[in-house]
C-alpha cells in the first residue's frame, strides 16, 4: 500500500488510477470487453448504500483498513 500511495502521489492521481493502469498493463483485454465492463460498473454505481455517507471521500483510507 505504501508503494501505491507513493506512486499515486508522484503522478498526482488517486491510488485507484494507479491500480487501474497497472491492471490494464498486466491483464490486457480487448476494447469491447473493457467497454462492457465499464458499462456494468456505471450501471452498478449508486445501487448500494454503505450507511456512512463518506465512502467516496474516504475510499483510499477504507481500502487500506481492509488490507487491500
Amino acid at each position: 500500500m505504501r508503494r501505491l500511495r507513493a506512486e499515486a502521489g508522484r503522478q498526482g492521481v488517486p491510488i485507484a488510477a494507479v491500480v487501474r493502469d497497472a491492471v490494464d498493463r498486466v491483464v490486457p483485454g480487448d476494447a469491447r470487453s473493457r467497454h462492457e465492463a465499464f458499462q456494468r460498473a456505471l450501471a452498478a454505481a449508486g445501487r448500494l448504500d454503505s450507511g456512512t455517507g463518506d465512502v467516496a471521500e474516504r475510499h483510499d483510507e477504507i481500502a487500506g483498513e481492509i488490507g487491500w
